[in-house]
């Protein structure tokens, strides 16, 4: 579907984890979901506007100037384990009596084979 650019205008600051390649939705009538596009620039002027700028198809109606807007995340980018291929870890004992370790846990996953 061919797309074209939009540039959204907010008199003050938006959330601050808005992103770059997040996706823009507004509500349109009879609170339907309406998808503006993926968010490809966010600009901060000196007087506090702030400029989105998104994708949005060409068959969409853009959003109006007191619509609600609102954005998601990916959920595979945006995950908080901790990601990586390789850990260590060591526990040392610096006192010079016995002390007893209670637990010790760890999450893995096979992210690809």
């Amino acid at each position: 579907m061919p797309t074209q650019a939009i540039t959204l205008t907010f008199p003050t600051a938006v959330n601050v984890s808005l992103q770059i390649g997040d996706t823009l939705y507004y509500a349109g009538a009879n609170d339907t979901v309406i998808e503006i596009g993926l968010v490809t620039a966010i600009a901060i002027q000196a007087n506090g506007t702030v400029l989105v700028t998104a994708q949005i198809d060409v068959t969409t109606v853009p959003p109006g100037n007191s619509s609600y807007i609102f954005f998601t995340k990916e959920a595979i980018g945006n995950t908080s384990n901790l990601k990586g291929y390789y850990a260590e870890a060591q526990f040392r004992n610096d006192k010079t009596t016995e002390v007893e370790l209670f637990s010790v846990g760890s999450e893995i996953f096979e992210s690809s084979k």
